[in-house]
């Protein structure tokens, strides 16, 4: 009997304690930012989800990409679940040296954002992947906006990819149309299937595209720490951004310093989270492919995988 209350007597004090942990989470809710590509959004709803199973209340801001680490070094948003390194480490680096915004955990998928061709357009470029090749096919790239240069559609400007840069340094006969969103790229490369017409754009891992169109990256100079910043780094002296970007970028997750105190529970979850390539790339096509909204991709997503999730709240 005494062994017996003695048990029951540990379980209420763990239960009282873990209860005392998730009270003390702030009820103010914690806002998480959502940007224009898929997988962000739908991650963004999946830890969402994660912290109002711990009974934390949760609002979903838009916010630009690149801005957004100045918005969560002050407190105006609480995390970022998608920090890629070739498109916002600078920006991240940028406010971690102000204080105020920290990493936070680092996801198992590796990252690549580059300059990207479907295989039908390496029939009429044959020399690829390297960019050379590419830069001597560049006509077959042109269109009436771009004259008689070939067109490179990038990204949305806010994803600050310094391609016009690089096609200065490296003097290639190309000029940078932006889309507009995500979407707006996967719209031109089906457009470009049905008839395969040649297209370069800007593309990155882990997504869904590279299931749905198989293809490969343009090999640029390999990318050096200081070429996107000092000219003697990299093959031409006296120019910055004569390189690719990283090939084995990191994927990480930031969080406001507050973070810990105001929602310690929520925090501590955070700090779990890892998605494969995998898995983030099927976050992506349940939206982009399947034409699920973001809120219900990230229910159907967690429906499917608990034993993935379920473990980071404990």
């Amino acid at each position: 009997m005494k062994i017996s209350a003695l048990l029951l007597a540990s379980a209420a004090a763990l239960s009282f304690t873990a209860s005392l942990a998730q009270a003390a989470d702030s009820s103010d809710p914690i806002v998480i930012p959502t940007h224009n590509w898929s997988s962000q959004i739908v991650m963004s709803h999946i830890v969402g989800r994660m912290f109002e199973d711990l009974g934390d209340s949760v609002e979903y801001v838009s916010s630009d990409s690149q801005t957004v680490y100045e918005s969560i070094r002050l407190g105006d948003v609480a995390l970022e679940v998608e920090v890629w390194e070739g498109a916002f480490g600078a920006a991240f680096n940028a406010a971690r040296e102000k204080g105020g915004v920290h990493d936070a955990a680092t996801h198992e998928a590796v990252t690549r954002e580059d300059w990207w061709y479907p295989m039908w357009t390496k029939e009429a470029c044959p020399g690829l992947p390297d960019w050379k090749a590419l830069n001597d096919c560049a006509a077959k790239f042109a269109t009436p906006e771009t004259g008689e240069k070939g067109r490179f559609l990038g990204g949305p400007v806010d994803w600050l990819k310094h391609d016009a840069e690089k096609v200065e340094a490296l003097d290639m006969n190309f000029a940078v149309v932006n889309a507009g969103s995500a979407a707006a790229l996967w719209a031109e490369l089906a457009a470009a299937e049905k008839n395969k017409t040649p297209i370069v754009l800007f593309n990155w891992t882990p997504n869904f595209a590279e299931a749905v169109w198989p293809g490969e990256f343009v090999e640029f100079p390999a990318w050096e720490e200081g070429c996107d910043k000092d000219p003697a780094v990299g093959p031409i002296p006296d120019k910055v951004y004569d390189c690719g970007n990283p090939a084995n970028g990191y994927l990480k997750l930031a969080a406001w310093d507050g973070m810990k105190e105001k929602w310690p529970a929520a925090y501590a979850a955070l700090t779990k989270v890892s998605f494969t390539n995998a898995q983030i790339a099927e976050m992506a096509k349940l939206v982009d492919v399947d034409g699920m909204e973001p809120e219900d991709a990230a229910e159907a997503w967690m429906d499917q995988n608990e034993a993935v999730w379920k473990p980071w709240l404990q």
